[in-house]
């Protein structure tokens, strides 16, 4: 199955849940990351708040699909482990310079670590929920969903992770402008914001030139301008089965439009795998 995260962070992410879940739980609990079972999801603060789809089972009298609420929390850290943690930032010039500009410094968990502290959850500890379902186990497979979407959104930005430990990201950034380093930075993201002229020179201007225009064409010409000539030759190759395309991936397990709880990308790879078999003499 093709991978919910494409960043270090988002990996590291998920590795506390993977910790904590037995593996039935933990693969039910990619299908509840989709949009047909999360019904809501809110980030207010440290807190991640979401609503989640359960499933009917007649057997048990529950005829109709339930709504659980579920809570998701990272331990955050104190104000005195954050002004520790400013202050050590505040001497590092590459990891300040990148947050300020709204990126994730490569070496930031050196920095966490100096301080025996973790940006990403690194223990089962570390990961507050709870479920308004009756699974005895906890994390249970929606409180699964719900992180599995959270590892995606730290995909996109991973900044998240500070407000998820407590530290608002501009309140974050505004600190750090305070500090020496700050200032001077600063101040030469000031001093270089210079109006950008465009020379009309620097670009050559299209040559126009006449293209005579047949008046008309055989049937035979036509033929050999679209299929050529003379036949490609036959190349006698092994078909491989071709995994699913960029776009396909690009949209990830379970984009907008997909409502079942099985990936997408799997689906897809198996209807490509399908269609090669069924069309193997065509090729």
């Amino acid at each position: 199955m093709a991978k919910i995260t494409r960043t270090w962070w988002g990996e590291r992410f998920l590795t506390v849940l993977e910790d904590s879940m037995d593996e039935g739980r933990l693969k039910r609990g990619r299908a509840y990351a989709g949009p047909h079972r999360l019904l809501s999801f809110d980030i207010a603060g440290s807190k991640v708040s979401a609503t989640v789809l359960g499933n009917a089972n007649p057997y048990f009298g529950v005829y109709e699909a339930p709504k659980y609420k579920t809570q998701v929390q990272l331990a955050p850290f104190s104000d005195k482990q954050w002004a520790s943690l400013i202050d050590a930032i505040s001497e590092n010039a590459a990891c300040l310079s990148q947050l300020m500009l709204g990126e994730m410094p490569n070496q930031i968990e050196a920095i966490f670590a100096k301080q025996s502290l973790q940006l990403l959850p690194k223990k089962p500890s570390d990961l507050i929920s709870q479920c308004s379902c009756p699974d005895y186990a906890s994390p249970c497979k929606h409180v699964a969903g719900v992180y599995y979407k959270m590892a995606s959104l730290l995909d996109r930005n991973p900044l998240l992770l500070f407000q998820l430990r407590g530290m608002d990201v501009e309140k974050l950034q505004a600190k750090l402008a305070q500090s020496p380093l700050g200032q001077a930075l600063l101040d030469q993201m000031t001093d270089q914001k210079v109006p950008v002229v465009y020379q009309t020179h620097r670009y050559s201007a299209p040559i126009s030139r006449s293209t005579p225009v047949c008046s008309s064409f055989e049937m035979g010409d036509l033929k050999d301008f679209w299929q050529g000539a003379h036949p490609l030759p036959v190349m006698d190759m092994p078909v491989q089965t071709q995994a699913a395309s960029v776009l396909i991936k690009k949209a990830g397990d379970y984009p907008a439009f997909w409502s079942r709880d099985n990936s997408f990308i799997s689906a897809m790879e198996e209807a490509y795998e399908l269609i090669v078999k069924k069309n193997k003499a065509v090729f």
